[in-house]
């Protein structure tokens, strides 16, 4: 199996942490049991911003608008080994795999079931949307669409999950509400913005032929293989060790893409981790949810930290086993 983290740059690293008192998913009195981003405006919290004087006191902005003005008042004036970016971070709907684990309990779906590749009620290998996951896209496409027309600033890239219920999630989402570089909608596929690696058939990958042919207009980043290179049928990831994935995720991102808006489709695990990694509290997202968090990177000379990652590890024993 190949290495599913980037190698490490020797000469600097990114420290990655989150600006707060921007979204109410980081104000520790908000539930993540009862939040509702739909309703709430993603989120964001009505507040004045350090860089308002400098706005046009005749031309009323939004919230969003200022928000998207402080976060261009911040790189403009930060130094050059400092970005800011928001990410809106979105997990796929409902899919198959979840209504089966929901139905055998998750002890007997994490030590059974998940190495299967379905049962008599559906096949959930690289699992698609049930009609409910669908049915959540399209409430994200519905809160966006209000959100344009408060004034939300545009996602400039767009990265997709490679797995099935990911790529329909974000197509549902986004095609049709008129947002810049979703007509055609042509996000970019990135490997490593998978759901937690191993053992569980449902976070196997299609091949790469499948998802170009579900998918036509859908692009992938540069060496995106055939096969699943990472899938290990006998062994699952660690907490830490995909947290270690993400770091070096990020860290690609934040080199690479000189945008300040970006909007990633992805896994309940692949956000928790992201969360994790940018210094976020924990909050656990429903299928279909949608978190914004604005993120502080720094570039920083010589090797980062060393993360202790513990080992994958195998099968889990069933009761009476």
């Amino acid at each position: 199996m190949a290495n599913p983290t980037p190698p490490p740059q020797s000469d600097s690293h990114f420290h990655f942490s989150t600006v707060t008192g921007i979204f109410l998913q980081d104000d520790p009195n908000t539930d993540p049991d009862t939040f509702d981003y739909v309703s709430t405006n993603f989120g964001l919290v009505p507040r004045p911003y350090p860089s308002d004087d400098t706005l046009d006191s005749t031309d009323p902005k939004s919230q969003w608008q200022r928000l998207a003005h402080y976060i261009d008042t911040l790189n403009a004036d930060s130094p050059p080994e400092t970005d800011y970016k928001l990410l809106f971070l979105g997990r796929h709907g409902q899919g198959v795999h979840n209504v089966a684990e929901a139905r055998y309990g998750t002890v007997m779906w994490d030590c059974r079931y998940s190495l299967l590749p379905g049962d008599e009620d559906g096949n959930w290998f690289d699992a698609h949307l049930t009609e409910v996951g669908i049915e959540q896209a399209r409430t994200a496409h519905g809160a966006w669409k209000t959100q344009i027309s408060n004034g939300i600033p545009s996602p400039q890239s767009y990265y997709v999950s490679p797995l099935m219920r990911c790529c329909e999630t974000a197509r549902v989402t986004f095609e049709g509400t008129g947002l810049p570089g979703t007509e055609p909608f042509r996000p970019l596929l990135k490997e490593l913005l998978r759901e937690t690696l191993g053992l569980h058939t449902c976070d196997a990958r299609s091949p790469k032929s499948a998802i170009a042919k579900a998918y036509p207009l859908y692009t992938f980043e540069e060496g995106f293989s055939e096969e699943d290179p990472l899938h290990d049928a006998h062994l699952r990831e660690s907490d830490s060790a995909r947290d270690a994935r993400f770091f070096g995720f990020l860290s690609d991102i934040f080199a690479t893409d000189r945008n300040s808006i970006l909007s990633l489709t992805a896994h309940s695990g692949a956000i928790t981790s992201i969360l994790s990694v940018v210094g976020h509290r924990v909050f656990k997202l429903e299928t279909g949810g949608v978190i914004p968090v604005l993120v502080k990177a720094e570039r920083r000379e010589g090797k980062a930290p060393e993360r202790v990652v513990e080992p994958w590890f195998g099968r889990p024993s069933c009761p009476g086993e």
